[in-house]
């Protein structure tokens, strides 16, 4: 092959075809990196929101907020629109999550009823 002529076309394919599957395998690992990330965000999160229902249960506050729900999810449609995120994702993947936070603060705040059915404990009052 003499200098400036095309290589054969099964040659530049095969070179395109790795190209794009190094670039595949470069994007896929940033991916992977996001996703490791993701859980480990969510799992501070509800660290957080076990300690909120552990103390809405120890003062016998409902288990679900729907003010509180409401400004968050208008503020994470916000953030997502400032993101170019669909903001109808945001608001599903959020009330998904609020979803699972209600339902763990319920089984919580049944825990806390138990404990103080339990035989043997009294409440003292002082004063």
């Amino acid at each position: 092959m003499s200098e400036g002529t095309a290589p054969p076309a099964g040659d530049a394919t095969s070179v395109a075809d790795e190209q794009a599957r190094e670039r595949l395998l470069y994007l896929r690992g940033s991916i992977d990196n996001l996703d490791a990330a993701l859980v480990h965000l969510l799992a501070e999160r509800f660290k957080c929101t076990q300690q909120v229902g552990e103390l809405k249960a120890r003062h016998n506050l409902p288990p679900a907020d729907p003010a509180r729900e409401a400004t968050q999810i208008a503020r994470l449609r916000r953030l997502a629109e400032d993101a170019k995120l669909d903001p109808a994702f945001a608001e599903k993947f959020l009330n998904f999550i609020i979803g699972e936070v209600v339902r763990h603060h319920k089984a919580i705040a049944d825990q806390e009823i138990g404990r103080d059915d339990a035989p043997g404990r009294r409440d003292v009052t002082i004063g």
